[in-house]
């Protein structure tokens, strides 16, 4: 998730919950519609239910399933204590979700036990002994990656990407306030035990995973996988950004630039992993929304089909420029009565992808594309 987050982080297959979509290979041409459900599990524990364009009540992963989601993101943490989610039970509990229903999963390494965003890295309480011995942080760093994969994999969960760190502007692993400028000794040697591991198990197990870096929007995206690259961090297949226009200094008229000198400058893949649109500006409980009116651009509405128009036309740019995906940031976080550090409620209800009824709305069509585009 973002800085502001953690500073204040139908089709007639839906009358049919058999009937499952296919798992295509992907092609040159293929493009990931993706989801970020890793608050699922939660809210419904919490009691939400969800429903899908007919107003019929169905599990949330077979709605984004049926809709034309082929790709499902979950954030983990090392060990939380502070919430009894994404640990690695939950996490499993997730990707089981999307693989039995014909979806692919990138798993998102924060390396941390809590939120980790463009201000805040923060190391894992049972590693603050080793912060300032590069070398046994890395160990630890590659034997928790590798271990955590060996986990998934004797599970039958294996993801087919994986993030090396959350929104990794700074340097990762890090206590308190971030320090800057970045210690590059210390933070490639630190990413490369993390790529390392990955590599160490796809080969020791014959299963290709794809490995993605990922920056918070794209003007960070361009001076970070520069100094990344001089630095030696080179052998990973995405480049993974976090666009929310609200924080950006590019709109949807300009930011395509930014995307395609990414994809040219370091001849790696391209997705949207993090982005989202308000649906409308009202609150449906005490958690106040993080998206306002002040997230509008491109004369947009808040509304469902505002929120449709800005994914359609986030589809068209990052297609243009070469990049070959987006993933919907927590489309099914919900209102519901549990609370967050910050507030009883959901602070996304007014972003989701459905409403404040629980009814899948317009914006779900964004999945559309996929039914279409990727057969």
């Amino acid at each position: 998730m973002f800085t502001a987050f953690c500073l204040m982080g139908c089709s007639s297959s839906e009358d049919n919950p058999e009937e499952q979509p296919n798992n295509p290979t992907p092609s040159e041409d293929f493009f990931y519609y993706g989801a970020d459900l890793s608050y699922v599990n939660e809210m419904e524990d919490c009691g939400a239910t969800y429903k899908n364009t007919n107003n019929t009540v169905q599990d949330p992963f077979q709605i984004f399933a049926n809709a034309g989601t082929n790709l499902v993101r979950v954030r983990l943490w090392h060990n939380p204590t502070w919430t009894d989610y994404s640990n690695i039970e939950d996490v499993k509990q997730t990707i089981q979700r999307a693989k039995s229903l014909g979806m692919k999963v990138l798993l998102d390494f924060h390396y941390s036990d809590t939120w980790a965003d463009p201000e805040t890295q923060e190391i894992p309480t049972a590693w603050i002994p080793e912060i300032n011995n590069t070398t046994t942080l890395g160990s630890l760093l590659y034997d928790y990656t590798l271990e955590t994969l060996n986990d998934l994999n004797n599970s039958g969960l294996n993801p087919d990407m994986v993030q090396v760190g959350n929104e990794i502007n700074g340097m990762i692993l890090q206590q308190g306030d971030l320090v800057w400028p970045i210690d590059w000794n210390r933070n490639s040697f630190l990413l490369n035990k993390g790529i390392q591991a990955i590599r160490d198990f796809s080969q020791q197990h014959s299963i290709d995973i794809e490995i993605m870096l990922h920056i918070a929007q794209p003007e960070n995206g361009l001076w970070w996988f520069e100094q990344a690259s001089q630095n030696g961090v080179t052998d990973y297949d995405w480049i993974g950004l976090s666009y929310y226009p609200i924080w950006s200094s590019y709109d949807l008229n300009n930011v395509g630039s930014a995307l395609s000198s990414l994809i040219s400058t370091y001849d790696k893949k391209l997705m949207i992993v993090e982005t989202a649109y308000p649906f409308t500006l009202d609150n449906a409980d005490e958690a106040n929304n993080i998206l306002g009116s002040d997230a509008l651009i491109n004369g947009l509405p808040a509304t469902q089909q505002g929120q449709l128009n800005y994914l359609l036309q986030l589809e068209t740019v990052v297609k243009e420029a070469g990049g070959e995906g987006i993933i919907y940031w927590e489309p099914a976080w919900v209102s519901t009565n549990c609370s967050t550090l910050w507030g009883q409620g959901s602070h996304w209800d007014n972003a989701t992808l459905f409403d404040h009824n629980n009814k899948a709305n317009l914006g779900m069509q964004f999945y559309n594309g996929s039914q279409t585009n990727n057969q």
